[in-house]
C-alpha cells in the first residue's frame, strides 16, 4: 500500500473549487452553531477509541478580546470525530500505510484540546502539535494528564462518543518547550514519556522549518476545524506548504549526498510506468510520481460556501486534492452530516 494507493481509494481529483463548494453546499447542512461542544465549560469528559479522557479548557479566554484569536481555547465538535475515525484500524491512512509505527505526524492549529495526537500517537513513531502560544499551557496540562489513559484499560461504554464522569488525573503541569525538544528516555522528545511534542507555531510569524531544526519531515500534516474566515486562508495554506515541502527538502539532502534510495525508486517505477504504457498517459501515468510525498489532511465544519470556496481555489494552486469519499469517511464526517475532509499532496 502506497500514497499513490491511497489517493485512487479516494477516487476522483478536485478540479473545480466552485463545483466542489456547490455540491458540497447544495446537501443539507445540520444546525451545528459556531461547533464547539460546549464553550461554557471548563472541562469536557469523552471516550475516543476506547480511552477516557478529560479535556480542560477556557470559555474565558475564549471570550476575551485577545488580539491574534481565541477559537483555540475550547473544543470543537469535529475533533472527537476525526480523532475517533483517524485511530480506528480501517480509516484509509492506515490501510494504505500513511500511518505506520514509522510514521511522523504534524497537527497545525491544534487548539488546547489535543484529543487527535492521544487518539493516534500509538499508532505513528512520532506525533508533533502545533499552535498559538496562548493555548500551550491547557495543551500541555490535556496531554499529560491524559496519558496515562493510553495504557490504563478503559471501563466499557455503550457509547464511544458519548461525554461521561470519571475521575479527574491528576494534571501534570509545568512541562516547558525546552524540555519537549530535549528528549526522554528512549532518545524521544516527547511529553512525559510519551512520542507527543508540543511547539509554538504562529502560521502568520512562524516558520514551520524551525519546529525540525535537525532536519526531516512529516509524512503526513493534519489541520482540523482550522479555517472559518477569509483572513486565515493564505497563513494556513502556506503553512501547509511550508510543512509539506520539507519532506521535498529532505529528498534534496538525500540526493545531494548520494544517498539516493529513494529516490531512484521513485524514479525507476515511474520510467517503468511510462515504458509499459509506451508513454502513452495511462492511467498510472495520470497520477504522477507521488510516492513518498506528505500528505495534508484537512477537515472543517462547513460554515460559508465563500470562505470554503476561497480556501480551496487557493489550496488547489500548490496541492492536488480529493475528497474522502462516504464509504471510507469516519461516523459523522460523511455528506449531509455538516463536516468534509478533503486530502492533498503538492503538485
Amino acid at each position: 500500500m502506497t500514497v499513490e494507493s491511497l489517493l485512487r481509494a479516494l477516487g476522483d481529483e478536485i478540479e473545480d473549487a466552485e463545483e466542489e463548494s456547490f455540491l458540497l453546499f447544495s446537501q443539507p447542512i445540520p444546525s451545528q452553531n459556531l461547533g464547539f461542544v460546549d464553550q461554557t465549560a471548563t472541562s469536557i469528559d469523552l471516550t475516543i477509541a476506547g480511552r477516557d479522557l478529560t479535556i480542560y479548557q477556557s470559555p474565558t479566554i475564549l471570550s476575551s478580546t485577545r488580539g491574534g484569536g481565541t477559537t483555540g481555547a475550547v473544543l470543537w465538535k469535529i475533533t472527537p470525530l476525526v480523532a475517533t475515525w483517524l485511530s480506528s484500524p480501517t480509516n484509509p491512512f492506515t490501510t494504505h500505510s500513511v500511518f505506520t509505527p514509522s510514521s511522523t505526524v504534524l497537527e497545525l492549529g491544534s487548539g488546547i484540546s489535543g484529543v487527535i495526537a492521544l487518539a493516534l500517537s500509538p499508532s505513528v513513531s512520532s506525533y508533533t502539535l502545533t499552535d498559538q502560544s496562548y493555548v500551550l499551557k491547557l495543551l500541555r496540562q490535556n496531554i499529560s494528564s491524559n496519558l496515562p489513559s493510553l495504557t490504563r484499560k478503559s471501563k466499557p461504554s455503550n457509547n464511544s462518543n458519548s461525554s461521561k464522569s470519571k475521575a479527574k488525573a491528576k494534571s501534570k503541569r509545568g512541562a516547558t518547550q525546552a524540555a519537549a525538544t530535549e528528549g526522554g528516555e528512549g532518545g524521544e522528545g516527547g511529553e512525559g514519556d510519551s512520542n507527543i511534542q508540543i511547539k509554538t507555531l504562529d502560521w502568520e510569524t512562524d516558520e514551520v522549518a524551525g519546529l525540525l531544526p535537525g532536519g526531516g519531515s512529516f509524512d503526513a500534516v493534519i489541520a482540523c476545524d482550522c479555517i472559518y474566515n477569509d483572513a486565515l486562508i493564505e497563513p494556513l495554506v502556506q503553512a501547509c506548504v511550508d510543512a509539506c515541502r520539507l519532506r521535498e527538502r529532505e529528498r534534496k539532502a538525500h540526493r545531494d549526498s548520494d544517498d539516493t534510495t529513494t529516490t531512484a525508486s521513485n524514479s525507476a517505477n515511474n520510467s517503468n510506468a511510462q515504458t509499459n504504457s509506451g508513454g502513452g498517459g495511462g492511467e498510472a501515468a495520470e497520477l504522477g510520481n507521488v510516492e513518498g510525498k506528505t500528505v495534508c489532511i484537512i477537515a472543517q465544519q462547513l460554515r460559508s460556501d465563500q470562505v470554503f470556496e476561497g480556501w480551496l481555489t487557493a489550496f488547489k494552486e500548490s496541492f492536488r486534492v480529493w475528497r474522502v469519499p462516504d464509504e471510507v469517511a469516519g461516523v459523522g464526517l460523511r455528506g449531509g452530516e455538516g463536516f468534509v475532509v478533503h486530502v492533498g499532496v503538492l503538485r
